[in-house]
């Protein structure tokens, strides 16, 4: 179980040794400790940030804490780095750069591997979406593909389904390219139109373009 270091929104000061305001604490009995009191002082920072850098420091740490913050806006804590004794973040570094060159050339190796599936799974929708709608103009059925398949977007063309190429999730992608382009939904929400009441007044129109590209 991961040792826990705070990094307060309000500093406050240790409950021990008085000592404040402190940027990093811990909670014992769920009051505020500073990490002089926690026997922690000796650990340095590592900012989250360099994935191989934090996995090899942590390994080489005999004692590390995982530093975290409360966001507001996403009402949750987030790791912001790690505290790890300085010996080992030496060794960390010292071992990263030994093999950064190796690190990089399989860095582009997996960025042109991502960009080939990508590809295939791009052209793939594209004839999933023209099998569906025969009559969708082909750069435009080409242009959804594109949109929709985008790796990390979270679009529906991402989704398990899609990428499966079942016909309801590439439907629904097609649905939401007509959506945006062929209604007002985009100028409904301007006017501050509620998402559900909006796709409610375009419904009919997103039928009739469906309806007449799979005629």
């Amino acid at each position: 179980m991961d040792l826990v270091v705070i990094e307060p929104l309000k500093p406050p000061h240790c409950a021990e040794c008085r000592q404040g305001p402190l940027s990093l604490h811990v909670l014992e009995s769920s009051a505020p400790v500073c990490l002089d009191c926690a026997d922690l002082a000796h650990l340095v920072y590592l900012p989250r940030g360099n994935a191989a850098l934090t996995r090899r420091a942590r390994e080489a740490s005999s004692l590390c804490a995982v530093v975290i913050r409360f966001n507001r806006r996403r009402g949750r804590h987030e790791r912001q780095g790690l505290l790890v004794e300085e010996a080992a973040l030496a060794r960390a570094e010292a071992s990263c750069l030994a093999d950064a060159d190796a690190r990089t050339r399989r860095r582009e190796r997996d960025a042109l591997r991502r960009a080939a599936e990508d590809e295939r799974f791009a052209e793939a929708l594209l004839g999933e979406i023209l099998r569906l709608f025969p009559r969708c103009p082909p750069e435009r059925a080409r242009e959804i593909a594109a949109h929709t398949s985008v790796r990390g977007s979270g679009r529906v063309g991402r989704t398990a389904a899609a990428r499966s190429l079942e016909g309801g999730a590439v439907t629904a992608a097609v649905r939401a390219s007509v959506r945006h382009l062929d209604t007002e939904y985009d100028a409904l929400l301007m006017a501050g139109v509620s998402r559900r009441a909006a796709r409610s007044l375009v419904a009919a129109a997103i039928d009739a373009v469906l309806a007449s590209w799979r005629a």
